[in-house]
């Protein structure tokens, strides 16, 4: 358990190179974590006991009612789900059997519980995928290319010497860089799809409750104890019913009723309703992301804007001269450089390479 433990608090060390943003940072590191973290959670027995504990008849071992139960599913009975403590009604959804003969399209089977360790795993791997991926791509460009200069306290002839080889490699190599722009762009727009899809998938696994389940909590607080019912209970009900079935001495079938408590489901209903929110949070922010790719892919005026009230210290001209000349992936390539490089020596760069671009055409005319 330390190990799994260790595991998912590495991901939350910052690393000293950043190739992304803070939004797509969230989807690998805070949401993965939250995910592993509920992952471990709903299988330490040691925070609600055993998953699921019937009461039987006495022929019927513990055990082994247990067991079917969890493997076959428990089932609430939809008619009676709006009354509690009534005739025949001992929870929402559970009554005697005369109460409960109903048709089995009257049956609501929760068969989703068996498998919530695996989709928080599942969906914290979805998650990484995208991170993963342009980690790949990228291939330490960034890091390679800082040389160091991060840290300000360096010698004045090496950082020079830095600084030349840093300019010399972004003036040579504009409007070279737009296939790597358009890989993080894929891989953003990655992110988005799945927060987005994972809200949809959830809602697929919890047969079409999910999609509304935060605003059937928040209407829920608002309505009267007489007529309200906790959408919690409904799809997380604490208490349900199971049917086994056995051979009788005479060989006939044998249908015993249980009751079986899901204690794990009061656990599950609060990582539910903190995860619909967290989702639907992060996929506006991702969204608000791939709309903003979308106007600096078509307004180039807005890519200098940015760059000015990300970097102050830069003087406004220079990024003007800078992105005119340059493509979308130069932009990226200089607003990545200006996230890691020390203040002082971006500015330098910058400045340098707006010199160098302003007096390339004087020399060419003077040569010919």
């Amino acid at each position: 358990m330390l190990d799994v433990i260790r595991s998912v608090k590495s991901l939350l060390k910052v690393s000293r190179v950043h190739i992304d943003n803070d939004v797509f940072r969230l989807h690998y590191t805070a949401t993965c974590v939250i995910l592993l973290a509920f992952c471990i959670v709903v299988t330490t027995k040691q925070y609600v006991g055993d998953p699921i504990d019937c009461v039987r008849s006495a022929e019927v071992p513990q055990s082994v009612i247990n067991t079917y139960c969890w493997i076959h599913a428990t089932y609430s009975v939809k008619s009676l789900m709006h009354l509690s403590h009534q005739k025949d009604v001992v929870y929402p959804g559970v009554g005697s059997r005369s109460s409960a003969d109903s048709s089995p399209s009257d049956h609501k089977y929760h068969k989703y519980y068996q498998w919530v360790c695996f989709m928080l795993f599942f969906q914290a791997t979805l998650f990484y995928i995208p991170r993963w991926l342009w980690k790949l791509w990228e291939g330490g460009k960034i890091q390679t290319l800082m040389m160091d200069l991060d840290v300000g306290m360096c010698g004045e002839t090496e950082r020079k010497h830095k600084k030349k080889l840093l300019v010399d490699y972004l003036v040579n190599s504009l409007r070279q860089h737009d296939w790597y722009v358009a890989k993080y762009f894929t891989c953003e727009f990655m992110a988005f799809a799945n927060v987005v899809g994972q809200i949809f998938l959830m809602d697929k696994f919890f047969e079409g409750e999910f999609l509304t389940y935060g605003l059937e909590v928040i209407r829920f607080m608002d309505q009267g104890d007489e007529e309200r019912l906790d959408p919690m209970v409904r799809i997380f009900p604490r208490v349900a019913k199971c049917q086994f079935y056995k051979f009788g001495h005479s060989g006939t079938i044998e249908t015993h009723d249980a009751i079986c408590i899901l204690p794990l489901n009061i656990v599950n209903e609060k990582i539910y309703i903190f995860l619909w929110f967290w989702f639907i949070i992060l996929s506006i922010l991702t969204g608000f992301v791939v709309l903003q790719r979308v106007i600096l892919t078509a307004c180039p005026p807005v890519r200098v804007y940015l760059l000015n009230m990300r970097f102050r210290l830069v003087h406004y001209d220079h990024f003007h001269t800078v992105v005119r000349r340059g493509s979308l992936g130069d932009w990226f390539l200089i607003y990545m450089l200006g996230q890691n490089l020390d203040s002082m020596i971006f500015r330098e760069v910058i400045a340098d390479m707006a010199k160098r671009m302003t007096a390339e055409p004087k020399d060419s005319s003077s040569a010919a």
